[in-house]
């Protein structure tokens, strides 16, 4: 009986801990936290010293836009474009969507036509933006085959090079300076260019150069590649020979990347590190990310905080190590509904004025670091939280932000600014489509600590001044 009684007892108590268990599993409590971090990743200790040197460069203002019409698809987004001041936006599909090379029923002779591009280079501009150029797909008129094939001459394939950039950025044509022409656009996927063979893309990117390089009478321009779906070694390493090899011309060294976990950007980063060592070439080289996002897929994240926060957190994670890193894209293409898990920062005008949705609102959010002044090194970067910063006179600004893909990591920062000088500040925090509160703080020994609860995937800017 005793034993029986004791089983019972046992039974009984487990059945009454079982919704405790499960609540405490929910809310995370500090023991399960704890244990969730030790497996996951480490927390931050943010130690900002007011020693910058390097002025602070904004790596978001860069936007890239699909081939989701061929009919004017960025005018609608000029209203809201604006209010990000853009630098520069990114097209592909300039050759198989906007047809600006055409040639005669006889087959005999080329002609151009770039009205159709044009207006989408017009809608850049009005946006107070500059035109990346995407040299993509091969034109119709002298493909061998489809807009992904080899064209049916290098030579012609020079000569359409030649012509596009003495249009954009010809003194006699648009005149724009400072243009980046990108040799193709993920060409490992779109006609699966290899570095070798019969489809090789030193061969594309070669005879693409001579255009570039033979263009006369034009402003300034950038001019690069590949655009892969990803960074890789072998592109790195065998393109950058070869241009060197070859005396080709190599502004900018681009590639894409569609990932939700910060981890893999930081591997690319540190393997750039090591690459950089080893040839010194790349390290000449201008490095950008032309299209980002957390999938290449249509997902319902890019309509919600989700796909905010993470484009907040692939910045800051990339900052200021990548020049330009283009958020992909800026305006939907049709759907059957108005969020349809399209990547566009903004809503297709099918379905009336387009709707800024909140990752244009991240972007929005983050132009309030965009102040003159010094960028801040900030050590302690955790696995979840990120920083950048920047000090302007008497006004330091910090973007703190928690990133779990998960949505179940919380995090209590610990920040640390030394360097201050003695006197009253203002401390101000503004959270992401949340609240904003002020007070004064003193300082008197040249250093400020406090702790800053962050709830998983929400980030606010913090600023002190005075």
């Amino acid at each position: 009986m005793k034993k029986k009684g004791f089983q019972l007892l046992v039974l009984v108590l487990l059945i009454l801990a079982l919704p405790i268990s499960i609540f405490l599993i929910g809310e995370k409590t500090t023991f399960f936290n704890k244990a969730y971090l030790e497996i996951s990743g480490k927390d931050a200790n943010l130690e900002i010293s007011l020693t910058g040197t390097k002025p602070f460069e904004p790596n978001w203002q860069f936007f890239s836009q699909g081939g989701e019409s061929s009919s004017g698809m960025l005018t609608p987004a000029i209203p809201s474009m604006k209010k990000l001041t853009p630098k520069y936006i990114r097209i592909d599909h300039i050759y198989d969507f906007y047809e600006p090379v055409g040639r005669n029923s006889e087959g005999t002779m080329f002609y151009y036509d770039w009205e159709k591009l044009d207006i989408e280079i017009k809608a850049i501009t009005q946006m107070g933006a500059k035109p990346f150029i995407s040299l993509s797909y091969m034109p119709p008129a002298i493909s061998g085959g489809s807009e992904v094939d080899l064209p049916l001459s290098w030579a012609r394939w020079t000569g359409v090079v030649n012509k596009t950039i003495e249009h954009i950025s010809g003194r006699d044509g648009l005149a724009i300076s400072d243009v980046y022409y990108e040799v193709w656009n993920e060409p490992d996927l779109f006609g699966s260019f290899k570095l070798k063979g019969p489809k090789n893309y030193l061969e594309l990117y070669k005879w693409a150069s001579l255009g570039a390089q033979s263009a006369k009478n034009t402003l300034p321009f950038k001019f690069g590649g590949p655009a892969t779906t990803a960074l890789y070694k072998s592109w790195v390493y065998d393109l950058l020979a070869y241009v060197k090899n070859n005396n080709l011309r190599m502004d900018f060294y681009s590639w894409h990347k569609y990932t939700p976990y910060m981890a893999d950007y930081q591997t690319d980063l540190n393997n750039l590190e090591t690459w950089k060592k080893e040839i010194p070439e790349l390290a000449a080289k201008e490095l950008v990310i032309t299209e980002s996002g957390h999938t290449p897929e249509v997902d319902s994240g890019y309509d919600t905080k989700f796909s905010a926060i993470h484009t907040l957190s692939v910045l800051t994670t990339n900052f200021p190590l990548i020049d330009k890193v283009f958020t992909f894209e800026v305006i939907d293409g049709e759907g059957v509904q108005k969020n349809w898990g399209r990547w566009g920062l903004l809503t297709n005008e099918k379905w009336g004025i387009p709707q800024e949705k909140d990752r244009f609102k991240a972007l929005s959010f983050l132009n309030q670091m965009n102040v003159p002044g010094l960028a801040l090194e900030i050590k302690g970067q955790g696995d979840f939280v990120k920083s950048m910063g920047v000090i302007s006179g008497q006004s330091i600004k910090l973007l703190i932000l928690n990133y779990d893909p998960n949505g179940k990591h919380f995090e209590r920062v610990p920040i640390t600014i030394t360097g201050l000088s003695t006197g009253e500040y203002n401390y101000k925090y503004s959270e992401f489509l949340g609240d904003s509160y002020q007070f004064p703080i003193l300082i008197s020994d040249n250093t400020w600590s406090t702790h800053v609860l962050f709830k998983s995937n929400t980030a606010a800017i913090i600023e002190i001044s005075r």
